[in-house]
């Protein structure tokens, strides 16, 4: 049977909906988040059931169409989409499940982080997320996942209990501490190289009510904030997570008229804790200098989790990132000096912090290996989609990330950019071996290439 005839049979047996060029909706479906990229595939199946994704997945074998496996569709590089194959579109399959007394949630490969955060806040517990609340669980958590809970409940793949994958072969098996450990440790940071995960099980965490905001700083004021951040971070508690970003101020009631629009440093913070704790330990970081903006108080993850929707907003976008070690006076120098020109308003440098939870894991536990590191630099460009120039944004970025690279340690694959092999080797250092090896085991063909790839280990 050709390619062609092969997903029209595949749609006359699909709960879902199998999308092809000639179709109404075809346009629109084959977008995805980041406006950079713009690809035709053969198909996209939209699948509703675990059964679809297993149909669909065979035709992609059976035909030798490139499979793309898309989720909350966020992938920087454009993994979640290709050029003449077929997307498995797991988008529709959102369910969500609260084991109250077990504080687990089994979540469907759609779900996105404010979803889910939304369906666990009744029950007085929180997954631990990202930042943003439209990006989608399954990406984040197979790649590492740092979000505000990091540095007291770990990273989001440290919180993954067991998962339900869609092997290559086309079986469909339970990955966990107690079953096929191999694949449960690959799949903690390994990114999508080992299956499709048609459910996560994800341990939740008792918070109610916490401490959180934002406090903003003229430019002017930036690096002595950022020196003192540079002291504080070495010794603050793993409740408290201050995450700074220099980016355009909004034209909001709380910021001055004149810096609307203007590079200022903003520091998100949160305390997970008592009230009284947080308004002590964060007291340091709210009190320093004349900040313009203080906007710290008591709030709830939910609400806290939409704080950047904003920078989540669908346009082209370019990102670089490291992961490194505390927060030196090179680094404050070089952030501050590309964060006050942006080649766009929409740039934004910001720095997460790690540490505490995560540090707590040993390097080899799971694929995600960078232990040790105390930030993740992110640095994104974005602009209109009517620009005519990209290359001046993705060259601003690209300069930034290249005159920060003698602090980087590593990198987190959630924020890698299409940097090929050697990008893929400095995310994963010392247990890339191994990963190629599980790779070896669970796809020998590479049927799961479009992600940050780690080929099979070639037998000896």
């Amino acid at each position: 049977m050709n390619t062609e005839n092969a997903l029209r049979t595949l749609a006359e047996g699909f709960d879902g909906e199998v999308i092809l060029p000639e179709a109404a909706g075809y346009e629109s479906a084959r977008r995805v988040w980041n406006q950079l990229i713009d690809r035709k595939p053969a198909a996209i199946a939209r699948c509703r059931t675990r059964d679809d994704a297993v149909s669909a997945l065979a035709v992609a074998r059976d035909t030798g169409l490139e499979v793309a496996v898309r989720s909350g569709g966020h992938s920087f590089p454009g993994f979640s989409t290709t050029e003449g194959g077929l997307v498995l579109d797991l988008s529709p399959m959102k369910q969500i499940v609260v084991g109250v007394e077990q504080r687990t949630a089994k979540v469907g490969p759609g779900v996105r982080w404010g979803d889910l955060t939304a369906a666990t806040a009744q029950y007085g517990l929180v997954p631990v997320g990202g930042h943003v609340a439209d990006v989608g669980v399954a990406g984040l958590t197979l790649g590492g996942g740092n979000g505000w809970f990091a540095r007291v409940f770990g990273l989001a793949c440290d919180n993954l209990v067991s998962a339900d994958v869609l092997s290559a072969s086309g079986k469909i098996v339970r990955a966990s501490a107690d079953e096929n450990q191999d694949l449960y440790w690959g799949l903690r940071g390994g990114g999508g190289n080992l299956g499709v995960v048609l459910e996560f099980t994800l341990r939740l965490h008792p918070v109610d009510r916490l401490l959180g905001g934002l406090v903003m700083h003229r430019l002017d004021d930036a690096a002595e904030v950022l020196r003192l951040l540079a002291q504080y971070g070495r010794s603050a508690p793993d409740e408290v997570n201050v995450a700074p970003a220099i980016l355009a101020a909004p034209p909001a009631p709380f910021v001055p008229r004149e810096l609307h629009g203007k590079p200022v440093l903003a520091l998100a913070m949160c305390y997970v804790g008592t009230l009284a704790d947080g308004e002590r330990e964060l007291a340091p970081m709210r009190g320093f200098g004349e900040p313009f903006a203080d906007l710290i108080e008591p709030t709830s993850f939910e609400i806290l989790q939409h704080m950047f929707d904003a920078q989540g907003q669908s346009t082209p976008y370019h990102m670089r990132s490291h992961l490194g070690g505390p927060i030196t006076e090179e680094l404050i120098e070089t952030v501050i000096d590309f964060g006050g020109r942006p080649s766009s308003p929409e740039n934004a440098v910001i720095l997460l912090p790690m540490g505490g939870a995560v540090a707590g894991v040993a390097a080899d536990a799971t694929a995600f290996r960078h232990r040790d590191a105390s930030y993740c630099l992110e640095i994104g460009a974005a602009w209109s989609a009517h620009d005519e120039n990209p290359r001046t944004h993705i060259d601003w970025a690209d300069r930034l990330w290249t005159a920060t690279r003698s602090w980087a340690t590593g990198v987190e694959v959630n924020h890698l950019a299409d940097e090929g092999p050697e990008g893929v080797r400095r995310a994963y250092g010392d247990n890339y071996h191994r990963l190629a090896e599980i790779k070896r085991a669970w796809d020998p063909d590479n049927l799961f290439r479009l992600n940050q790839n780690v080929p099979p280990a070639v037998a000896n």
